[in-house]
């Protein structure tokens, strides 16, 4: 069981109710007060009897604060089900459970155990016949049932070499010439339907009084039937190494950015390909997840994965091998594989591979989905959707760091709004709510993507201009201040208008101003706008001097 610090979390009931994947809320004795749709069936177990592993998993979870991870089995409708569990304190004597159901890759190694019986039980095995030549090597007997498909009289008056398939390496005549005897020796030979046929062929050589050879009875055992099995078991054998090692690939890595790119690499190397792709899909499209090796330009691939599952084919004087993933019957990507146009060509085992590979690369690519959307859920203001605070700062950290890398300036604005208390008293809380969200509409109306903006909390807000100097920061400023007079009409009373104050301060490239100070200025700066009359913008200086109201 692994338990890591985090703070609480607190998330909508509509928020949980669009997870895909199981998601519960729990009381501290383990009673269920919320199940999203997908845990319907969990919760009516957890409902009918406490289990002590969950009612563990709940108290310790809510005695050190702390979120805490398990792997449980719990009955189930079809069976046993093994989940993996998470477990974060959300509340008063609550928990949000999420949970992910890996009883489908727990039956992976069976499912492929039952494969090899299934081969077995597929074989048939024709039955043997006798057979006798005379001193020219021709047949002068053959089993009244025939043999190989032949009747036995169409086999009469012939040699064996007419139906002898060759082999590298193999004396396909040895059992029927040999002076002495032979046994189970293997040979090939042509069936009446063109089909070639595995032959164990025991014989012994008739000797005349004078020691020549007059003949030679034997017998044949067809053995295409195990020599297919053999060949099966040991390509479905081969089939479970390869897939063992892709999905211990997967597990192996912590980082869910990094799991596809371990997928792809290890699918690369089970496979012999010279390199392979693994595509996310969203938004009716196909989107580059990671790579590895040599690859081409996958689009006309990916055109015919939209409306098929599996694509073989040459592409651009390459070799193309793909399939679809799924999770749940849903496709959410797409596994490339690719190799030179003089390479071996894609066989069948090959394609039941990648079949499989994509079931694993599936299930990852649901699992980098769901852990995608906890993230953001954890990193995003629920009202404005911008970034909440800690996600800002920590954000703002790893931006500050490349400044001096980069020698490059950042301006720092904190925005706090003017008599909001009054829009709350007056006209309401969602009204209140309708504020901050136009407020949000005005930053990023006047931000660029690679701008951060975020609230930090209750009406503070905070802007972070990416290369921003002090001229760019100003502008910025006005351009807001200037956009707020649209906030006029969520104001409390004409006396006590909705106004932004805005405090900035500019980091310049050759400044040795730590991140710490930078804040502290631009929070000073704010609040000095606050006690000076508001709606309107203070710059704080590397100096300390400091100009007001667009006269820097």
């Amino acid at each position: 069981m692994q338990a890591r610090s985090i703070d609480k979390v607190v998330l909508a009931e509509s928020a949980l109710a669009s997870l895909p994947n199981p998601a519960l809320v729990l009381r501290g004795d383990g009673s269920v007060l919320f199940a999203n749709q997908a845990a319907t069936s969990l919760s009516q177990v957890l409902s009918q009897e406490p289990f002590v592993a969950v009612l563990n998993l709940v108290k310790a979870c809510l005695e050190t604060g702390r979120s805490h991870s398990d792997r449980l089995m719990l009955p189930g409708r079809l069976g046993p089900m093994l989940l993996d569990v998470s477990l974060l304190p959300c509340g008063e004597d609550q928990v949000l459970m999420l949970v992910r159901d890996i009883t489908l890759e727990s039956n992976l190694r069976s499912t492929l155990v039952e494969s090899r019986q299934r081969y077995k039980d597929l074989v048939e095995i024709s039955s043997d016949f006798a057979w006798e030549l005379d001193d020219e090597g021709r047949f002068i007997f053959v089993s009244p049932r025939g043999a190989l498909g032949h009747r036995a009289d169409q086999l009469i008056g012939h040699q064996p070499e007419e139906f002898l398939v060759e082999q590298p390496g193999v004396d396909g005549l040895l059992p029927f010439h040999s002076m002495k005897p032979q046994e189970e020796v293997e040979i090939w030979m042509r069936k009446a339907d063109g089909q070639a046929a595995c032959l164990l062929v025991s014989s012994s050589p008739l000797l005349n009084n004078e020691g020549l050879r007059r003949g030679v009875r034997g017998v044949c055992r067809d053995v295409t039937g195990e020599r297919a099995r053999d060949a099966a078991l040991a390509r479905a054998h081969n089939r479970e190494r390869l897939i063992s090692y892709i999905v211990q690939a997967i597990r192996d890595v912590v980082d869910p950015a990094e799991i596809l790119s371990a997928a792809v690499e290890a699918t690369v190397g089970a496979l012999g390909a010279a390199g392979g792709q693994v595509f996310r899909y969203d938004a009716s499209r196909f989107i580059p997840a990671a790579s590895y090796g040599i690859v081409t330009v996958a689009t006309e691939v990916l055109a015919v994965l939209a409306s098929q599952d599996v694509f073989i084919g040459q592409i651009e004087g390459r070799l193309a091998l793909a399939a679809v993933t799924r999770h749940h019957h849903k496709i959410n990507g797409s596994v490339v594989l690719w190799r030179e146009a003089d390479g071996i060509p894609w066989g069948e085992d090959e394609q039941a591979m990648l079949d499989d590979v994509a079931n694993q690369i599936g299930l990852a690519n649901e699992q980098i989905a769901n852990h995608e959307r906890i993230v953001t859920l954890s990193r995003t203001d629920a009202l404005t959707g911008l970034f909440n605070r800690r996600a800002f700062f920590e954000e703002l950290s790893r931006r500050f760091t490349r400044l001096a890398r980069d020698n490059r300036s950042a301006a720092l604005i904190y925005v706090d709004l003017d008599n909001f208390k009054a829009v709350n008293d007056v006209h309401g809380h969602k009204r209140g709510d309708e504020a901050l969200q136009a407020v949000r509409d005005i930053l990023i109306r006047h931000s660029r993507p690679i701008d951060l903006v975020a609230r930090l909390g209750g009406d503070e807000f905070a802007i972070w201009l990416e290369g921003a100097d002090k001229e760019i920061a100003i502008r910025r400023c006005q351009e807001i201040l200037d956009a707020a007079s649209e906030l006029s009409v969520f104001s409390g009373s004409p006396d006590r208008r909705l106004t932004l104050s805005l405090g900035v301060a500019v980091h310049e490239p050759s400044s040795l101003e730590h991140q710490n100070d930078l804040l502290a200025r631009a929070d000073a700066a704010m609040y000095a706008v606050k006690r000076q009359g508001k709606g309107t913008y203070r710059l704080a200086e590397n100096e300390e001097t400091v100009s007001q109201g667009g006269t820097p």
